[in-house]
């Protein structure tokens, strides 16, 4: 009998049990929320396991991950979320949060992978970047003449001459994004520290060389615009200079009107962000409070579902909407995990 098999049948023996009790179940739909990037698998998920077994379909709410993981880590009980999807690991920060709410036992479930990417209107040409021309075009403070100054640049051009000279305008998530927290550490920090004179602060002042690298210009240049990724697409058909910043998936999705940026000659494609070739590339997750699983109907079956090979797969109907599979050996062990409700451990 598979691990799926095995958890469904488990899941409607407890529920039985629960139909039976005395204790009536405050709410019987499992409430999701974080991550953009990890929404329309969520909600696939969750339509199919709506569909397929007696439990109602998950209500999943799009609110970052790092809003996610606020709202989750509030407490425990039916006011509160039972999973939170996060394009980023869970930070100790976060697991201390929980813990102070009561939240002893989380489960972390990891799905695959996304790459982010720097996109373009098809009517465009696409661009082609380094990790260091992404840094020096959208960071704050950039070095100049041995010091570093309010970045002065405006055009792509004056960031490299081999590049067009276009205003620079790039479309992102805010703070409370996971792709924004990816984007800073893999994108920015990755071309920071090509510089010499900040790569020597990571010894010397490694809270320096984190600002230095992970700030973003606030002078326009760089536009926060919110969790709607269909927004910025919106946007770069409008105009053709502007980039946006999203993941891969929404990409793929909507490759009819964008274009990724070629970054150290990778284009962002599933088989380069597999390979681990596309250099911008991230884990993408989700997070359980383990005190719920029983109590609020179907959570262990949603757990298995996500986790099958039909749907988290090399050929699953996940990969057909984006997502990078892990490898054969990798999501055996998160399954193992997953079954056994291993709690997470930093």
């Amino acid at each position: 009998m598979s691990i799926r098999t095995t958890i469904l049948a488990l899941t409607a023996t407890a529920a039985a049990v629960a139909a039976t009790s005395t204790t009536a179940i405050a709410r019987d739909q499992i409430n999701i929320v974080g991550s953009s990037t990890v929404f329309p698998f969520a909600t696939a998920v969750a339509e199919r396991f709506g569909k397929n077994t007696d439990f109602k379909t998950p209500v999943v709410e799009s609110t970052g991950s790092g809003g996610g993981l606020k709202l989750f880590c509030a407490g425990i009980g039916e006011n509160t979320p039972d999973i939170t999807n996060a394009s980023r690991r869970i930070k100790s920060s976060e697991v201390e949060l929980c813990g102070k709410n009561g939240i002893k036992e989380i489960v972390e479930v990891k799905v695959g992978y996304d790459g982010i990417v720097l996109a373009n209107s098809r009517s465009s040409d696409v661009m082609k970047l380094s990790r260091k021309d992404i840094f020096t075009a959208l960071a704050k403070d950039v070095p100049v003449d041995g010091k570093l100054v309010a970045n002065p640049y405006t055009t792509w051009n004056q960031v490299n001459s081999a590049l067009p000279n276009v205003k620079i305008e790039v479309l992102g998530p805010p703070p409370t994004s996971g792709t924004r927290d990816a984007f800073v550490e893999l994108a920015m920090e990755g071309g920071c520290k090509k510089f010499d004179m900040i790569a020597a602060m990571k010894k010397s002042d490694s809270k320096g060389y984190k600002a230095v690298c992970h700030s973003i210009r606030e002078d326009g240049a760089f536009v926060e615009a919110g969790e709607n990724d269909n927004l910025i697409v919106q946007k770069l058909e409008a105009n053709p200079a502007a980039f946006g910043i999203f993941g891969y998936s929404f990409l793929d999705q909507n490759s009819d009107k964008v274009q990724g940026s070629e970054i150290e000659g990778n284009l962002p494609t599933f088989e380069k962000i597999a390979d681990g070739d596309y250099p911008v590339s991230r884990s993408l997750y989700f997070y359980v409070k383990k005190a719920h699983i029983g109590v609020i109907p179907g959570i262990e079956a949603y757990l298995a579902e996500f986790t099958s090979e039909d749907a988290a797969g090399e050929d699953g109907y996940l990969a057909e909407k984006g997502l990078i599979p892990m490898t054969e050996d990798e999501a055996t062990k998160v399954n193992a995990a997953v079954a056994n409700l291993t709690p997470l451990s930093m």
